[in-house]
């Protein structure tokens, strides 16, 4: 169902937190999924552990870019469901699961080349190097299923049923954590795997999160996937013009990755307090945003709708002030969120040192500002990417990245030796680059006449 049965209905806080908060419990689930892994494989050592961190690392990588991808999809797919056209709907689907389908080939034919080699390269003994291997060369099974099962998902987004792929996950997590404790610690007669056992257990719930979609999918849109035709008449041309759109957003995940292992490189050469505070809060940023980047992925999928449905710029802006409005809000509960992490973490880490606390203190007003201009930049993100505006997005994120956050860091703790507190600043200094550049991007207004399906 679109947003509004009419075509000239404007979407309300109610429509956008409709589809926002399954996007934001399944992403709290998705990053839960990595943490209940490390705690279920922790009992068995340092070394354990040691080997499924340098495994992820490169999995994560893979898993990345088919999320980047498939986002490009759920944007194409939202302006076919809002121009209601089912032959566009399928060929945006088929067109980003061939993508999807294609880089995760191409990723496991890398990874079976040089895998080992990069692994042992890096791996601190042979007995983690092996661990490592047998760990990724399972998980790379979720590599191929999550190919579909984000297409799908982008599909069900695109759609407006943000519920659908939310529901997966309820199937897949319990299933993940169960069957990965038995096959780790070998329990009810199952082989003790250990590390590889987290992999068969995340392997096996990717592919009933994937058949979930699929019996939904032919239940519930069997008439979209089976349409005849093609837009423009040839899945050729269709793919090249896909391809075109959803590569700035692929690359804008790979610049922005790599970008933030160098930081991370970098934040090691600070003293192990410094670091051990940079290393618990960056989690917390992540984890705690999730609900501000879930309303403002809702507010893209809505706007690629209503440019699909040629919603007249001035209805455009009307719905663009409600998103912002409610963008303010969702900020307000992150700061306050940050502030609670902040004041309770003497109990959340009892072991902490008084001097990691203090550096964790240090962080409060960088917290409680940060969640304001991160949201207002992701909404005109993701309304530039629905108007199809992805080559500028992609542009102003290296900006923010390579000429301002990096090159920072490297003179803050490198060079002038400044305080943890300082270098944790660069994060806000980055949105606050970004802020003008986006923003007077969409005061331009070009977007809002943008001929989205030809992007």
């Amino acid at each position: 169902m679109s947003a509004s049965s009419s075509a000239d209905h404007i979407p309300t806080y109610r429509d956008a937190f409709a589809m926002a908060w399954p996007l934001g419990l399944k992403a709290l689930m998705l990053h839960g999924i990595v943490v209940i892994d490390a705690f279920l494989v922790s009992p068995l050592g340092e070394e354990a552990l040691a080997a499924m961190g340098l495994a992820s690392a490169i999995a994560g990588l893979l898993m990345g870019v088919i999320f980047a991808f498939s986002n490009a999809t759920q944007i194409r797919i939202a302006q076919a469901f809002g121009a209601a056209g089912p032959v566009s709907l399928k060929t945006s689907f088929y067109c980003g699961l061939f993508i999807n389908i294609g880089m995760s080939l191409i990723g496991l034919s890398l990874v079976i080349l040089f895998g080992d080699d990069l692994i042992a390269r890096f791996a601190h003994t042979p007995d983690i190097a092996v661990e490592a291997v047998r760990y990724l060369r399972i998980f790379l099974f979720v590599v191929l299923f999550e190919a579909v099962g984000q297409c799908l998902a982008g599909h069900f987004n695109g759609c407006g049923k943000t519920k659908v792929p939310f529901y997966s996950y309820l199937i897949a997590v319990p299933m993940n954590i169960g069957l990965s404790y038995v096959l780790i610690h070998g329990l009810y007669g199952f082989p003790e795997m250990g590390v590889a056992g987290a992999a068969v257990g995340s392997a096996a719930s990717s592919f009933a999160r994937v058949a979930y979609m699929v019996f939904r999918g032919v239940t519930d849109d069997w008439d979209v996937f089976a349409a005849k035709g093609w837009s423009r008449d040839s899945f050729w041309i269709a793919l090249r013009r896909h391809w075109v759109f959803a590569l700035p957003i692929a690359g804008t995940f790979v610049s922005m990755s790599v970008a933030t292992q160098v930081c991370a490189l970098i934040y090691a050469k600070m003293t192990v307090i410094e670091f051990a505070a940079m290393t618990l809060i960056l989690p917390w940023v992540h984890t705690a945003g999730t609900f501000g980047m879930a309303w403002a992925q809702a507010t893209g999928i809505i706007m690629a709708q209503l440019l699909g449905r040629k919603l007249a710029p001035e209805r455009l802006d009307v719905f663009l002030r409600r998103a912002w409005r409610g963008a303010f809000v969702s900020a307000g509960f992150v700061s306050l969120s940050y502030l609670i992490v902040i004041l309770n973490v003497d109990w959340i880490y009892s072991d902490l040192q008084a001097e990691t606390t203090r550096a964790l203190m240090m962080f409060l007003p960088v917290l409680l500002i940060l969640p304001f201009p991160k949201g207002s930049n992701a909404i005109c993100g993701q309304t530039l990417r629905a108007a199809g505006d992805t080559v500028r997005v992609m542009n102003i994120f290296n900006i923010g990245q390579w000429l301002f956050k990096v090159p920072l860091t490297l003179l803050f703790v490198v060079y002038l030796d400044l305080s943890v507190g300082w270098v944790f600043a660069l994060v806000l200094l980055d949105e606050i680059v970004k802020f003008p550049l986006f923003h007077l991007r969409i005061f331009k207004g070009n977007w809002k006449t943008a001929q989205v399906l030809d992007a």
